[in-house]
C-alpha cells in the first residue's frame, strides 16, 4: 500500500504540536513506531495520548533539542526500546523575532543549535543505526522564511533555515551511497500553536491570506502527507530536494 511506514522506527522532534504533532499522528497512522521528542512535556503527552488511543504505537521522550547530550540521549533511548531508526525528523524550531541589533549571543546561540547544529548532530548520532538496517529517511523541517522570502525582524531564524536547506543537498550528496535519503520540507503559514498571536490577528491573517494563492492557511497534516511520503519507499530514489508546501504563497511575493 502506498506510503506505509510498517515496523519503521521514527524520531520527530518537536513531534509533541503543530507541525511536528501532526508528523507523529500520520508516521504512526501509517505504521511506524513513533518516538515523540519534545521539550514541554504535556504537549508530547496529548500528542502520545492521541497515537494510542486510535491504536498507533509511540512514546515520549522530553529532550531540550539544542544539547548534544540530549540528542545522545535521545537516540540511546529509542534505539534501546525498539532496537534501531529508520527514520530521523527534525522538527523542532527555536523562532526569535526582532530587529539584528538586538539580539544577543545567547540568542544566536539558542537559534542555530536548535534548528541548524541539531540537524549535524541528529544525522551523526542516527547513521550508524540506519547503514546497519542498509539505508534509511533524514528530513529536516525548513521555511520559506529565508530562502525564499525575506521577512523583517527574522535574520537569526532565516539564517538558520538557508542553512538547512544547503546542509540538506550536501548531506544527500554524501550519504547516497549508504542508501539514506535526505530531505527538506519547506512550510508557509500554517495554523499551529506557535503561530496563534498571528492566527488571532483578524487584519494581518486577512493580509497573509492574500498572499497564497489558496487564500488561508495550512494545516499541520498537509505537511505531514509530504513527510510520509519522503519516509516512505516509494520515495527511495528522492533525495537532496526542498519541497515547499506553502499553498502558493511564495508566488506572491
Amino acid at each position: 500500500m502506498f506510503g506505509r511506514l510498517d515496523n519503521k522506527v521514527a524520531i520527530v522532534t518537536g513531534g509533541g504540536r503543530g507541525i511536528g504533532a501532526g508528523i507523529s499522528r500520520v508516521f504512526a497512522q501509517a505504521g511506524a513506531k513513533v518516538m515523540v521528542a519534545t521539550r514541554t512535556a504535556s504537549y508530547g503527552e496529548e500528542a502520545v495520548g492521541e497515537i494510542t488511543a486510535a491504536g498507533g504505537e509511540a512514546q515520549l521522550m522530553t529532550v531540550d533539542i539544542g544539547s548534544i547530550d540530549a540528542i545522545e540521549q535521545l537516540v540511546t533511548h529509542t534505539l534501546s526500546v525498539w532496537g534501531g531508526i529508520d527514520i530521523m525528523c527534525h522538527n523542532a524550531a527555536s523562532f526569535l523575532g526582532g530587529p539584528v541589533d538586538d539580539y544577543s549571543e545567547a540568542d544566536l546561540e539558542t537559534v542555530m543549535a536548535v534548528n541548524l547544529k541539531a540537524c549535524f548532530r541528529l544525522t551523526k548520532a542516527v547513521l550508524p543505526s540506519m547503514r546497519e538496517r542498509g539505508g534509511g529517511r533524514l528530513l529536516f523541517t525548513s521555511s520559506v522564511t529565508g530562502p525564499r522570502v525575506a521577512m523583517p525582524g527574522t535574520s537569526y531564524y532565516a539564517a538558520s533555515k538557508g542553512g538547512i536547506e544547503a546542509l540538506t543537498r550536501m548531506l544527500a550528496v554524501t550519504l547516497g551511497p549508504d542508501a539514506i535519503t535526505v530531505n527538506a520540507i519547506s512550510p508557509g503559514y500554517f495554523a499551529t500553536e506557535t503561530n496563534a498571536a498571528m492566527y488571532a490577528d483578524d487584519d494581518l491573517q486577512r493580509k497573509l491570506k492574500a498572499r497564497t494563492s489558496l487564500g488561508r492557511w495550512g494545516q499541520p497534516h498537509e505537511v505531514a502527507g509530504m513527510a510520509v511520503f519522503l519516509a516512505s519507499d516509494e520515495a527511495s530514489y528522492v533525495t537532496g530536494q526542498v519541497l515547499v508546501i506553502d499553498g502558493g504563497c511564495v508566488s506572491h511575493f
